[in-house]
């Protein structure tokens, strides 16, 4: 067992009780930026996929993005890891994946597809190791957001040592071979699932990732003008899926 880990126990089991201590927070005011930022740029570095920089902070020009969705996740008050969550559709297409992957996602978004695009996947490198099930938990936020938005793919830029875990999980596919990622030491595939395809599978293994309309809601309700008018057909679908 590592140092400060601990004990282990079934993943329902635990995961189950350590759901109990988490809340999911928008980060929106400056001192909860500052402190992801901070912790982005630590976990960064601490996997060599960025060079050090003086001000030991990392952000990018999509974290302001109308379409992006920024989530801490604090255990027993402490933020632990974050995901940033952007909703594609024909109309709100800004993202870091569309950028890097649009020969592939633009036609489809031109056929009027949605997708939850998760990026900015990070953990505090001394305390995510305590938790096996902090990426559970985490990547949760992301099939939450399918559910509400009623979307019709998840995508997950995935590094290649990392691609196994969205294929057990997610049940993903690989839709693009990895590209390198701007302003990054490292090269990302694209993977994608087809929500509706999938979602009763995964709930059954892994029943965290259910919630209820509440839950979507809380986390993901904006006043229309803060998401374009356009996308309010989006929201009106999103509000007649049942509760899991």
């Amino acid at each position: 067992m590592k140092s400060g880990a601990e004990p282990r126990a079934s993943f329902a089991v635990r995961g189950g009780a350590l759901f109990d201590r988490v809340d999911y927070r928008p980060i929106e005011t400056p001192e909860a930026k500052d402190q992801l930022y901070l912790m982005r740029y630590r976990a960064y570095t601490h996997g060599n996929l960025i060079p050090p920089s003086g001000t030991e902070r990392y952000s990018d020009r999509y974290d302001d993005a109308p379409n992006a969705w920024t989530f801490g996740i604090y255990v027993d008050g402490e933020l632990y890891s974050s995901i940033r969550l952007h909703v594609l559709t024909s109309d709100q297409r800004m993202s870091c994946t569309t950028d890097l992957f649009g020969d592939v996602l633009h036609p489809r978004l031109d056929r009027g597809e949605v997708f939850i695009d998760p990026a900015r996947f990070v953990a505090d490198p001394d305390k995510a190791q305590r938790f096996p099930e902090l990426p559970y938990l985490t990547v949760r936020l992301a099939y939450l957001a399918c559910e509400y938005f009623n979307a019709d793919t998840g995508l997950a830029l995935v590094r290649p040592a990392h691609q196994s875990f969205y294929r057990r999980v997610f049940l993903n596919e690989t839709i693009a071979e990895p590209r390198q990622f701007p302003n990054a030491l490292a090269k990302v595939a694209l993977m994608a699932s087809d929500f509706r395809a999938v979602r009763e599978h995964v709930m059954t293994r892994f029943p965290i990732m259910r919630s209820s309309a509440f839950e979507r809601r809380m986390l993901f309700q904006r006043a229309p003008h803060a998401f374009q008018e356009a996308e309010i057909s989006t929201f009106e679908r999103a509000s007649i899926v049942p509760s899991s």
